[in-house]
């Protein structure tokens, strides 16, 4: 398996506050907007205004990092953000940042949204699975790179808002359910590609088990200070790659009062 491309690792470094945007994938959740039902007319929503807020910040996000896949920042492109955080502004939603989407959730900054998915390195013939709908913007960029995408959310209010969400958006290869993403989707295993978007205190066991032979898994674990990494999976035994210091929300157990 080929190393992330320098590019991605010096967007990592961009994008971890030297030029002060947010650390992977967090903000002050618990003060932004509610999540809300999903539009009834995707198409209606879609204006230039929106047409020209999504060029932009795709051109952003390929001038931070030059090294990110055609196929990748194609996907990024393709996918409307501002119908998946439709309390925020156009502005807000096309700016390369993280979002609050209620829950004590967010959205992940597109950049970062953009560097992960091109760790999984995705042909187009894969089974994705996904620990951390939120809003379902990951899983809807993830569709159109893979063949199949299972997505488990924690929180049952944003698993039920995205699943509604995709499918008026008619992302009909993402299933999406409430759970313990600990537990992982045992049902669907084994996967080609795991991708958490929430930090586990360590990669989760049944996650490993699940994760096919040859198999590739991105994920940030640690507390208090996070370390991005990519596992390969080789005759059972993981091979792990540093992608870079990280900050995203703790990946919570069912056990654990919401």
């Amino acid at each position: 398996m080929a190393p992330l491309a320098a590019g991605a690792l010096r967007v990592l470094r961009y994008a971890l506050g030297v030029v002060g945007l947010p650390l992977l994938g967090m903000v002050g959740a618990e003060c932004g907007p509610k999540a809300t039902a999903p539009p009834t007319s995707p198409a209606a929503a879609e204006t230039a205004a929106t047409r020209a807020a999504r060029e932009a910040l795709l051109a952003d996000v390929e001038r931070r990092d030059p090294g990110l896949s055609p196929r990748t920042l194609s996907a990024l492109g393709a996918v409307p953000r501002h119908l998946f955080v439709p309390s925020a502004t156009i502005e807000e939603a096309y700016a390369n940042r993280a979002l609050p989407i209620g829950h004590d959730q967010t959205i992940s900054q597109p950049t970062v949204v953009a560097i992960m998915t091109d760790a999984l390195q995705l042909r187009g013939d894969e089974s994705v699975l996904e620990v951390g709908t939120g809003s379902g913007y990951q899983a809807a960029v993830l569709s159109r790179l893979a063949r199949r995408v299972y997505s488990i959310e924690i929180v049952a209010a944003l698993a039920d808002e995205a699943r509604a969400r995709l499918a008026a958006l008619g992302y009909a290869n993402v299933t999406v359910r409430h759970g313990d993403g600990y537990e992982g989707w045992a049902e669907h295993a084994p996967f080609d590609r795991i991708i958490l978007t929430a930090a586990p205190p360590e990669l989760p066991p049944a996650l490993v088990a699940q994760l096919r032979e040859g198999g590739v898994l991105v994920a940030p674990v640690g507390e208090g200070d996070q370390h991005l990494y990519r596992w390969t999976k080789h005759a059972g035994g993981l091979t792990r790659e540093y992608l870079g210091a990280v900050r995203f929300v703790p990946m919570v157990p069912s056990d654990a009062t919401r």
